[in-house]
């Protein structure tokens, strides 16, 4: 993609209005290369749940249809991404695939220093390493898991200053993941200024469902934070999505590229950083800033946990499809896609009367399990049973994001999840139409059989971020049932 232009773009993954009176997003792409899918019968993708501690993260890629864990890392690369990669230049240090990294993110961030990452979660390592330090406070519309990690491990501790509703499942407020500001003065006066190195946004929160922040409310923040000259970070690894919000949304940027968008939000915060796994459909991270201060002040880590400050800890190959996937991040057809196919799912899903997180978010479908699953306590992980559940009628694979992501009390208690949903992720321009369908039909036919579904419990639980190695087993024989229901009504169907 040549460079983003500041005029505003026409026909953004458009929904077009059939003959038959449906309305169905439209691909403004096409597939020129594929990879095959395998869909085992319900037998086999029973043992497979077992032998993964039903767990999805434990799952074989052979044993799943729809990969819909995550978009990190599974967003599908452009031909002009996958022809950057060719030109590559693979010196140690000084490398030219950086400086046009580096160019990239000037002209789509607007940052002039940058620290290259091997991805989003080593970028937080570096920051918070810098500057969080034992009893500090760091505010936030809503916390991301390795987040969270990373600013307990410096000994700080994160202050959830969403507004009330966001938490609401059913909702028509538009940006649910705005930061309430009367919050926000009220935890850095009671905290003590001194005692708050960073106010962090997240571009729309995942775990409460993709909901993105508007850009008067990003406005707001900067301002609290230039008051009390704390710096304000925004974790920019689904920016692309929140600034498409922004524009549909947001009466003031109606008229505005997604590129202009992207870019005020840039500037009002000091540091940036991101995965590039999630915001360029590459491989990788970075933070950047335009206060050389902040730069120095954490280059000398840069070296120390992830390589030379021209790679990160990165392949110059996927470097040079980071420059061009920033580019892309600011093509409508791109960023809007995913949106307009989550939006689709979530009004089909709707209209069935499945509990799903409304408005349709950003990263992909938000199930509510304690709705799906109302029979089951949340102490036995209702979010974790319905992604198992989900599984193994479909062989979809989708992620738990509720108490089994969240973590132990002093006490050993759980610290039960603000909510309990199956998240169905959509990386960008993967799935067909067709495949959607497929979700939905399975996912309504397991809404039927919902009070099949039982609970589960850990076997084996790491102490740090357990969901991703953690393993579980049904509380009774729920699965057999529910395998036993699939077969009485629909045969010998995969």
């Amino acid at each position: 993609m040549s460079k983003s232009s500041n005029k505003p773009q026409q026909n953004a993954s458009p929904a077009v209005r059939f003959f038959s009176g449906e309305t169905i997003p439209l691909e403004m792409h096409k597939v020129r290369v594929v990879q095959k899918l395998t869909l085992p019968p319900i037998e086999e993708r029973l043992e497979a749940i077992r032998r993964a501690g039903f767990n999805t993260f434990l799952l074989k890629t052979r044993d799943v249809y729809l990969d819909m864990l995550t978009d990190s890392g599974t967003n599908a690369m452009s031909d002009t991404q996958m022809g950057a990669m060719m030109q590559a230049d693979d010196a140690y240090a000084g490398s030219q695939s950086f400086e046009r990294m580096q160019a990239a993110i000037e002209e789509v961030f607007g940052k002039r220093f940058v620290l290259p990452a091997h991805q989003g979660r080593a970028a937080e390592n570096i920051i918070f390493r810098s500057y969080v330090k034992s009893g500090d406070l760091v505010p936030m519309n809503y916390h991301f898991t390795t987040t969270l990690a990373h600013i307990e491990l410096n000994g700080g501790k994160i202050g959830e200053l969403l507004h009330d509703e966001a938490l609401q499942i059913k909702s028509s407020n538009p940006f649910k993941g705005n930061m309430d500001i009367a919050k926000l003065r009220h935890a850095i006066t009671s905290h003590g200024v001194q005692n708050v190195p960073l106010i962090r946004m997240e571009a729309s929160t995942n775990l409460i469902g993709g909901q993105p922040f508007s850009m008067a409310n990003l406005r707001e923040v900067a301002q609290v934070a230039k008051e009390n000259n704390i710096p304000l970070v925004l974790d920019a690894s689904l920016i692309g999505e929140n600034a498409w919000f922004i524009k549909q949304r947001e009466p003031e940027f109606q008229q505005a590229s997604v590129a202009t968008i992207l870019r005020e939000m840039c500037e009002l915060a000091d540091i940036v950083y991101f995965s590039s796994r999630k915001v360029s459909s590459s491989r990788g991270g970075a933070i950047c800033t335009n206060r050389p201060e902040i730069f120095e002040k954490m280059k000398v880590l840069v070296p120390l946990f992830e390589g030379f400050l021209t790679y990160g800890g990165m392949s110059v190959r996927e470097i040079e499809a980071m420059a061009v996937g920033l580019r892309d991040t600011t093509d409508e057809n791109v960023i809007g896609q995913s949106p307009s196919f989550i939006r689709y799912l979530v009004e089909r899903l709707e209209t069935l009367g499945i509990p799903v997180v409304t408005p349709a978010g950003g990263l992909g479908c938000h199930v509510d399990a304690m709705g799906f699953l109302s029979h089951i306590p949340q102490k036995e992980y209702p979010a974790g049973a319905l992604a198992a559940a989900f599984y193994l009628i479909s062989g979809v694979r989708g992620m738990e994001r509720g108490t089994v992501s969240s973590t132990r009390d002093q006490h050993g208690h759980d610290i039960l999840a603000d909510a309990e949903l199956l998240r169905l992720a959509f990386p960008r321009r993967v799935f067909t139409l067709s495949q959607v369908k497929y979700v939905e039909d399975r996912l309504n036919w397991l809404y039927t059989q919902r009070e099949l579904v039982g609970g589960l419990r850990f076997v084996e639980e790491p102490s740090v971020l357990r969901f991703f190695m953690g393993r579980l087993e049904a509380l009774s024989d729920w699965p057999e049932k529910l395998m036993q229901a699939f077969r009485r009504d629909f045969g010998d169907s995969l």
